[in-house]
């Protein structure tokens, strides 16, 4: 591997990402995505993109490692991508992303499809993420919604924020006490459809609920805090799988007690997607910008003939919503891979100018880029 380091940071690299068990079923949509024979909502409902973060699962630390995702290299052998970033993180990350996060990517990117409400949660911000877990990030994180499907006659939906009249003493009590349902009214309820874009701060209380199908880019932690001691399907959860071993109290000093009415916590919590640049090839948009957070950024490509988009000395994450199509690189972009919707591709620093075509079956090449923060 060590030879050809150099050569693959400057060349596009497709991924074998991983399949992560979570603590709630889904994953049918995408199984259907990304085109599977037998489409089934199971365990596993989540994909990791562009990892290398491992998955935390109290109850599950004996079995194999989960979320590392593999890159596969051009002379056909694989490795995870955590490994090849570790064996020159300036090439692949970009000299200065490693100045400032050594090997780490600083962002995770999920795909993740449910058809159960998750549990209601909260992640932590930086501080008490340093604090409680001595970890440099905490789990601030947004999502872009890919669609979704009705479950039990109830229409995709997300909980986001605590509602104008609750209180922090209130909140411990129906913890305590497990009232679940007076839990889940004490938060804001949002149907979602597809292109919404929500940033979830961390501190902010919520759940993506039954029936989404969402790219998440976030904070590279799984540091998530759980308010239900048993999941909406009945299954019971062990007291580490909630608090993440920092105890039950210290868990619910983890909220932000921020409270407003449904517009508040939209206006707070809603993105606006704004478009960047429009060339005769396609469209390129902002969802998340460094204006609304300096954790990550997040854009999508919609290409409808060629689309040249530079990329100086920064890696991203690009995932292929739908379409099909090839991606030019190399000089005079003598040099492509072929794309379908389905497919995550590693883009390293080294690979700087990149031409995007959807193919002649394709009407539109539709991608979703993730970049880290701004070093």
């Amino acid at each position: 591997m060590e030879r050809s380091v150099a050569a693959w940071s400057s060349i596009p690299l497709k991924l074998n990402d991983d399949r992560v068990w979570r603590t709630y079923a889904g994953g049918k949509s995408l199984d259907t995505w990304r085109g599977a024979a037998d489409p089934q909502d199971s365990e596993s409902p989540e994909l990791w993109v562009a990892s290398t973060v491992k998955a935390v699962n109290a109850g599950r630390e004996h079995l194999p490692v989960e979320g590392l995702s593999k890159a596969a290299l051009p002379d056909g052998a694989a490795t995870t991508l955590k490994q090849l970033i570790e064996a020159d993180p300036a090439a692949f990350l970009g000299a200065r992303h490693a100045d400032a996060y050594q090997t780490s990517p600083a962002i995770l990117v999920k795909l993740l499809d449910s058809c159960e409400r998750l549990t209601i949660q909260v992640h932590p911000d930086r501080e008490f993420a340093r604090n409680e877990f001595n970890s440099r990030f905490g789990k601030t994180e947004a999502w872009y919604i890919l669609g979704g499907r009705t479950i039990d006659g109830e229409k995709p939906y997300v909980l986001l924020g605590f509602k104008e009249d609750v209180t922090k003493e209130a909140w411990r009590q129906v913890f305590e006490e497990q009232r679940i349902p007076d839990m889940l009214d004490m938060l804001h309820k949002v149907e979602v459809e597809e292109g919404d874009v929500f940033l979830i701060t961390g501190g902010l209380p919520h759940a993506i609920g039954s029936g989404c199908f969402l790219i998440e880019i976030q904070e590279p932690t799984d540091l998530t805090l759980r308010t239900e001691r048993t999941t909406p399907r009945g299954v019971a959860l062990r007291d580490a799988a909630c608090h993440q071993g920092i105890g039950f109290d210290r868990m619910l000093e983890c909220f932000h007690y921020e409270m407003s009415d449904l517009a508040g916590a939209l206006e707070r919590s809603k993105v606006v997607p704004e478009m960047l640049e429009e060339q005769a090839g396609g469209r390129l948009t902002a969802l998340i910008q460094a204006k609304h957070t300096d954790r990550f950024r997040m854009n999508r490509l919609a290409v409808n003939g060629q689309y040249t988009l530079e990329k100086p000395g920064e890696f991203a994450a690009a995932i292929v919503v739908s379409g099909s199509g090839t991606l030019a690189y190399g000089a005079d972009g003598a040099e492509s891979v072929s794309l379908k919707q389905g497919e995550t591709l590693f883009l390293p620093a080294g690979l700087e100018s990149m031409t995007w075509a959807n193919g002649p079956d394709s009407d539109e090449l539709l991608i979703v880029l993730c970049y880290p923060p701004l070093a």
